[in-house]
């Protein structure tokens, strides 16, 4: 057993002190855990043997970073003890795998709380614990498909645009999870009583949409894309291709924003066009040609220091350096890997990135030590691929 890994987590934010543990996953579950490690718990990741299927090389998975982790076959005959060792002594455990797995490895919500009644127990799935599709595998683009919100995304005559893995997983998922374990830790520590937590991605995703449900009720949104004032719909709300391919982000939705927009790009004569829906295709046009005169720095200048709400669409690379992204710390640099720093930001408890990604096994003898859980080796055997949700 090693005696090498990274220090507790002590000390560090407003969550100084709490306990978490995470049951190694992919995709929203690391990165809730990460969040909670971001605001000062001690994260213990329970990795398994073998890894993930993530096809990141463990040095520059930043989702594990502010973590410690332990090594643990599930399936060996002391594997679910180790795990309820440790959540003996936590405040949280986060789990991702498939509804019953944890039960079946005796790892379960009613193993975990009767050894720790205190505790709050995440889960983290796509469909949830219970419903027709509880057991079904997927990931971020099939919930957020059912949602409804997909369907919004991307322009009429082409197939929905995918943002990614950022509005189910994370979104949708991952911070609907900490906000639901940190309800809970409120709740355990006024009452002395844990729960569950069913953190499902279909759930926080559809909730994301609640105003523009509310619209489309009230006959504000249509049930289509780039329709309405916020999905591209809007000439004065979306982007622009400028001279040199690159692109502007417009959102000049108030009148006294209109009229600043319309006055830097040269095109004052279309005022009475933002509330004529008729005239829409015109200004659209309009607005296109203009940017493509230009190129996106060039448009930048124009718009520098004005409240246009115009705004050059940055690359992963080049958003670090914007002013104003590096005046705040936006992102930070840490063992040589650029990444978001910690946020939201705290004026008692600042955050920070204190340690790179956890390796898996690195701190089992400090996390035994700290925890005061027995020191046991750790075998290799089979890992749980079988038994993992597709999460993400």
């Amino acid at each position: 057993m090693t005696t090498a890994g990274t220090p507790p987590t002590a000390g560090h934010g407003p969550l100084s002190g709490v306990r978490v543990v995470e049951l190694a996953g992919l995709g929203p579950g690391p990165f809730a855990a990460m969040l909670l490690a971001d605001l000062g718990a001690d994260v213990v990741r329970v990795d398994r043997p073998g890894g993930t299927d993530l096809a990141v090389d463990p040095a520059y998975d930043v989702t594990n970073r502010n973590k410690r982790s332990i090594v643990v076959d599930l399936k060996a005959p002391d594997g679910p003890a180790r795990v309820l060792d440790l959540a003996e002594r936590a405040d949280i455990l986060i789990e991702g795998y498939r509804p019953g797995v944890t039960e079946r490895l005796g790892i379960g919500p009613a193993d975990c709380h009767a050894r720790n009644p205190r505790l709050v127990y995440g889960r983290m799935t796509g469909w949830g614990q219970d419903g027709p599709l509880a057991q079904r595998a997927g990931h971020d683009v099939s919930y957020i498909a059912l949602t409804g919100t997909l369907g919004m995304l991307g322009r009429p005559d082409e197939p929905p645009t995918v943002p990614a893995n950022l509005l189910g997983d994370y979104a949708g998922g991952s911070l609907y999870l900490v906000v639901g374990v940190l309800a809970a830790l409120h709740h355990a520590r006024a009452t002395g009583t844990g729960q569950v937590v069913d953190a499902a991605i279909v759930d926080g995703t559809a909730h994301l949409s609640t105003m523009i449900h509310g619209m489309l009720a009230a006959g504000g949104w249509q049930d289509r894309r780039a329709a309405n004032l916020l999905d591209g719909g809007c000439p004065y709300y979306g982007t622009y291709e400028t001279a040199d391919g690159r692109y502007m982000a417009v959102g000049a939705l108030e009148g006294k924003f209109y009229a600043e927009f319309l006055r830097l790009l040269g095109l004052d004569d279309l005022a009475s066009a933002r509330k004529d829906w008729t005239r829409w295709g015109e200004l659209r046009e309009r607005i296109a040609a203009a940017f493509k005169s230009r190129t996106r720095d060039e448009w930048t200048a124009v718009f520098e220091g004005s409240d246009a709400c115009v705004a050059p669409v940055l690359s992963l690379r080049e958003a670090p350096a914007h002013p104003h992204l590096a005046a705040r710390g936006t992102f930070t640099d840490h063992g040589g890997i650029t990444q978001p720093a910690p946020a939201p930001r705290f004026s008692a408890t600042p955050t920070a990135v204190r340690t790179g990604p956890a390796r898996p096994g690195a701190d089992a003898a400090a996390v035994a030590r700290d925890w005061g859980t027995p020191a046991r080796p750790t075998d290799d055997h089979d890992d749980l691929d079988d038994l993992v949700t597709d999460g993400g």
